[in-house]
Parts: structure tokens; sequence; C-alpha cells
């Protein structure tokens, strides 16, 4: 462990710890964010009113309209030049949300990764891989500080040139590889077509920033030879490090010294207990730049706070299962990309690739859904039929898992786009 008197601080402390934070810290919104003091006149509230967790519930929601709404200096706490950094959200509509740093900040960001690295196994005599995305991206500026913190031989090789990439892992020892998912698994490909698995002394795996299943996770750490860890966060609060993955890998820790969770009810906004399927909602409790409370992420999880045998005693949450606002709705049914995933890896076997992509359209009033998937070569030189019947039985486990019909199309192997950041699994042709 990384701080280890803070990851294993029982969960009263840990608890007293989090409402003395959050009664300074909505006085400090308060007084230092006139957007935020304006939400909460709106509901008849002042500072006064929080005395602890307790009261956390009386407090507004912040979502990603109100960020962009406050764009760019609207939920600003601090002077300008205080801050350092600012990171910024990849999102493709509407205004970009731009966050703010101290160096205060970014030293406890920074932090909140090393614990993710040590997690993973990660000591000062490993070399730490990093190619997400540097620039206003948050995965690579994050996990490059966390690393350093550590004292890992850090190489920031930001995302693409994947020969480069392999050429580096290969001539400096790479043994923790931190990037998205997708970009492993596509590492992991093109590692195995060169051949040179056996020159890869990778251990570990750090994969985060998109959503992926458990057995997208099996795939990959058989094709590399390592142990895969999740790990969560968000522009708005940090970046990466928000949670993370022990060994243990039964959920992320959050990091609850810097961070209070919530689960709600997406459409109520009522907070419901441990345990129960709903929406994530973050509270910031020791940013000075940008401190946001109780920030509706519109992810759908669970919170679990049954004892870890890892010995770290913060509260764990699921894997991402989807989004309260990004899920698809196809004729009237509820479609996460992620139980697609779970079907394809399933069939997978030595048939397909992981590569596939979802597009969804309209004809008729009615909706459409077709996936395309990229077979192996091995199934490419097979007969017709084997191909049809493969495809047959991919709708038939998708009808099962989504309750509706998909058309499933095999497509030769490289003709689906590679991604060397976030994978575009998903494109939605309706005009909704």
């Amino acid at each position: 462990m990384y701080q280890p008197e803070i990851e294993t601080m029982p969960q009263e402390q840990i608890r007293a710890r989090q409402g003395e934070l959050l009664v300074k810290q909505v006085r400090y919104v308060y007084d230092n964010v006139p957007y935020y003091r304006a939400k909460m006149e709106a509901k008849g509230l002042t500072p006064d009113d929080i005395h602890g967790l307790e009261d956390l519930h009386k407090l507004p929601f912040l979502s990603k309209s109100d960020l962009r709404e406050a764009y760019p200096y609207g939920l600003l706490a601090r002077p300008l030049k205080d801050c350092v950094r600012i990171q910024s959200t990849s999102g493709t509509t509407g205004r970009r949300v731009v966050a703010f740093y101290t160096q205060h900040d970014i030293d406890l960001w920074e932090d909140c990764c090393a614990r993710a690295i040590m997690a993973a196994g990660g000591t000062n005599e490993d070399v730490c891989h990093v190619c997400y995305g540097y620039g206003l991206f948050t995965g690579g500026p994050g996990l490059n500080g966390g690393s350093h913190k550590v004292g890992c031989l850090t190489l920031p090789m930001s995302s693409g040139n994947t020969d480069r990439q392999i050429q580096f892992m290969c001539d400096l020892g790479a043994t923790i590889l931190c990037c998205t998912p997708s970009y492993a698994a596509f590492l992991a490909e093109s590692i195995l077509e060169r051949g040179v698995k056996d020159q890869i002394k990778l251990k570990a795996g750090i994969f985060g920033a998109e959503a992926w299943s458990e057995e997208m996770r099996q795939d990959i750490q058989n094709k590399l030879g390592i142990k895969a860890y999740d790990i969560y966060g968000l522009t708005e609060l940090s970046g990466p490090g928000v949670s993370y993955e022990c060994s243990e890998q039964h959920g992320m820790h959050i990091c609850e010294d810097h961070f209070i969770a919530e689960i709600i009810d997406p459409d109520t906004g009522e907070v419901l207990p441990d345990g129960s399927k709903g929406e994530l909602v973050f509270t910031a409790i020791t940013k000075e730049a940008f401190p946001l409370i109780r920030y509706r992420t519109r992810d759908i999880c669970v919170l679990d706070r049954t004892p870890c045998a890892c010995g770290r005693t913060h509260v764990r949450m699921s894997k991402p299962m989807g989004r309260s606002d990004d899920m698809l709705i196809i004729r009237g049914v509820n479609v996460f990309p992620t139980q697609i995933e779970e079907v394809l890896l399933k069939v997978s076997g030595e048939s397909i690739t992981p590569n596939y992509q979802i597009i969804v359209g309209r004809e008729n009033n009615t909706d459409t859904l077709d996936i395309n998937v990229e077979m192996s070569e091995k199934m490419f030189s097979d007969d017709i039929r084997s191909v049809e019947n493969l495809e047959k039985e991919i709708v038939s486990k998708l009808r099962s898992m989504l309750g509706i019909g998909a058309k499933v199309h095999l497509v030769n192997p490289k003709t689906i786009a590679r991604s060397e950041g976030k994978a575009q699994r998903i494109i939605d042709n309706r005009k909704l």
C-alpha cells in the first residue's frame, strides 16, 4: 500500500473525517463559487444547514450540463494565480468541460494514482509504461505522476505509434502497462502477430477510461500473461485514481479520504442504500480549484462496504454497468454495449476478434440494430456455412441477453478501424 494508514483507516474514522471535510467544503464553495451558491439559495440552503454526512442529501446536484453552462470559469473556486493546470474532457457535443488544478490538487491526485499502481503490485523496481493519452486527457498525466511517486521508471509513451510502443516495451522491460482496455487488446493482438510475446516482461496492466467486461479482462490477461486491474476516474473530479482495483478484483476501492460516494435513483434523485444499483454521485472534499459537490456521474453501479481481503477499508464500487444517460434505447428496450460485448467474448473462441462495432439506425419508424464483428484469420478461411452458423449463434445469444433481435455481420479481418485511444464502439444514425 502507498498510504497504509489512510487506506486501512477504520470506517468510523473515515466517516467522521468525511463529515468534517464536507462541512468545511460546503462553506468554502458557498463563499467562493457564485454559481453553486445560487443553486443552494434556490433550495433555501446556507452552509449553516450542513452539519455532517447526514445532511449531504439536502445539497443540490451538479451535472455535466452545469459544468458546460458555467464554462469556463463559473465553477472555479480559487484565483487563477493559484491554479497551475487544466485538464479537459474529450466530449464531442456542447462545450468542453474544463477542470482546474492547484498544485495541491495535483499532489493529491497523484497520490491516488500511486495507490492504484501499488495495489496492482507496483514498486520502485518496476517499469511503468503509460500509453494513455497525455495533453488535455487526464489518463497520461495522472498515471505518470502516480508512477513517479511510487518511484517506478516511467515511460511516458502517450497513445499511438504501436510499433514504437512494442519496441520500448521489449527493449526497456516494461512491467506495468497503463492504457485503455481496447488499446490493451489491440497491443496484445499486435504483440502476438509480431511473435514477440517471449520478449514481453509485463506482469500487470491498469486499464480504464472506457467500459470493459470481465470476459474482455480474461482475454487480455490470457494473451499478455498479466493480471489486469480496473481504474476509474473523471476529469471533473481529478482523473484516474478516484477508485482502483486491488489484487482481490472484487470492485474498485474509492479514495474516501477525498471523495464521498452516493448511489441515487437516476429518475428521482433519491439516495439509495449501499448494495442498491443506481447512479453514482461524488462529492470532492479536498479539491481546491474545482471542488464539485454531489456531481452526477451518470455511471450505474453498486457500492459494497463488506470487508475486503486485501485489508483496505475504503468502500468498493462495482465496474460501471452502463450509463443512465448514454444507454441505448432500442425498440423500447434499454441496451448497454457491455451486454453485447459479453456475448461476443463468450462465443469468440478462435473465431472472432475483440473488434466490433454497434450500428443503430431507423427504418420505417422502427429501430434497427446491426453489429459488425471482425472474424479471425482462422474463421475467415472457413466455408460460408460455418460463418453463417456462427452468425446465427451470436444472434440467438444476443436475443437471449437483450430481449430484442439484432443483425450480426461477420466481416473480414482488419476491416474495423483500430483505435489507439478510446474505441468508437457505437454509431447511432437515428435522428433522436
